[in-house]
């Protein structure tokens, strides 16, 4: 019998694994049925690509490194993939610049235009995309000085004079974020990580939030399906309490949501195509407003939805590779409420319900 790596196999390469968000996507994957994969994991730390399930693990040059476009199209033209997933915003970023020659490799992706990543990676320039197409969004004042500073206090802060102070620059798990009521504070804290020019300061939104992630092809909406978070990870590490990491998902939907998801990834995109993954907070009158797009990358919490029913990594796959759409497509909330992803560390992730839990819960 043949060996099944060499039978009619679509090789696939993930960028970022070990990482758990690029683990989620990669098992994912793995669950497809429909055709033969081989999986090869890129990545830059050591460490962390050996807790990769890919078949083939590649140490690459971080994307930041001089020599990663050289290294990432040798491994391309080496390889022969047939399809790459970037599984980081900044390595998208990065990447997109010299979109033509990866392409020129013969390997396919499902990623959007340039203009599009350049947006969604930079906060501040979404949000005005955001406020120009008419999405209701919490005021934004870039702090290039203390002059800056004061009038957003003065402008933007509540009840209690709190305002929230964010980087504008690519990154994730709530970089540089502060919700403070006190000028010193904010001066301190924005003095500390260089932020003068990078920091925008804005109206504080509730703690409530709500994502909303989605696949899209040629500007046709395919899949999408909302979240709450119940808990971030390892939240008192952060003194916004905001880690980007979440502890406890749950599967939610709501025909508001979907609407202000939809238009934001319209007011940063004429011709969706890719993953957009909307983040929003709920303000005061109980509407949510976008705060930012994740885009070109799936949630780390994608895993979840692909137990629950919902792959949409093979979803991506089947149309990049195959332009193949998923049955009865849009599938917008596909998936039941109330469905809970429970997440620590050193122990696989737990797809349960509240039901669930009662019923196998003694309680003393």
């Amino acid at each position: 019998m043949p060996n099944w790596r060499e039978v009619n196999l679509a090789k696939i390469f993930v960028t970022g694994a070990g990482s758990a968000q690029s683990n989620g996507v990669i098992n994912c994957l793995l669950t497809d049925k429909s055709e033969k994969l081989e999986i090869v994991g890129l990545g830059s730390d050591k460490y962390d690509l050996m807790l990769s399930p890919a078949h083939k693990k590649i140490l690459m040059p971080h994307s930041t490194k001089d020599n990663y476009k050289e290294k990432l199209l040798k491994v391309l033209n080496e390889e022969k993939p047939d399809m790459i997933h970037f599984q980081h915003d900044k390595e998208l970023f990065i990447a997109s610049r010299f979109r033509e020659e990866i392409e020129a490799t013969g390997v396919k992706m499902l990623i959007p235009d340039n203009d599009t990543i350049d947006t969604c990676v930079h906060k501040y320039k979404s949000w005005k995309k955001f406020k120009d197409y008419g999405i209701k969004v919490p005021e934004n004042i870039v702090i290039n000085n203390k002059e800056d500073l004061k009038r957003a206090f003065k402008e933007l802060g509540n009840k209690e004079g709190t305002i929230w102070l964010r980087s504008m620059s690519i990154g994730g798990g709530g970089k540089g974020a502060l919700p403070t009521n006190d000028y010193e504070t904010a001066v301190d804290w924005i003095n500390n990580l260089e932020g003068w020019g990078d920091f925008v300061a804005a109206e504080l939104l509730t703690p409530k939030t709500v994502t909303w992630l989605s696949v899209w092809y040629n500007g046709e909406l395919i899949a999408a399906q909302g979240r709450i978070r119940a808990g971030w990870a390892h939240a008192a590490l952060s003194p916004s309490g905001v880690t980007g990491v979440t502890r406890i998902g749950v599967t939610y939907s709501d025909k508001q949501v979907d609407k202000i998801a939809q238009d934001a990834c319209r007011a940063v995109s004429k011709v969706p195509n890719g993953i957009y993954g909307v983040d929003m907070a709920y303000d005061e009158t109980g509407v949510p407003n976008p705060t930012e797009i994740n885009i070109g990358r799936f949630f780390t919490t994608v895993e979840f939805f692909a137990q629950a029913g919902l792959n949409l990594p093979v979803i991506l796959k089947d149309l990049c590779l195959h332009n193949k759409k998923p049955v009865n497509a849009p599938l917008i909330n596909p998936l039941s409420d109330g469905l809970l992803w429970l997440r620590a560390m050193d122990i696989a992730p737990l797809l349960t319900s509240e039901e669930k839990i009662k019923e196998e819960l003694i309680i003393a």
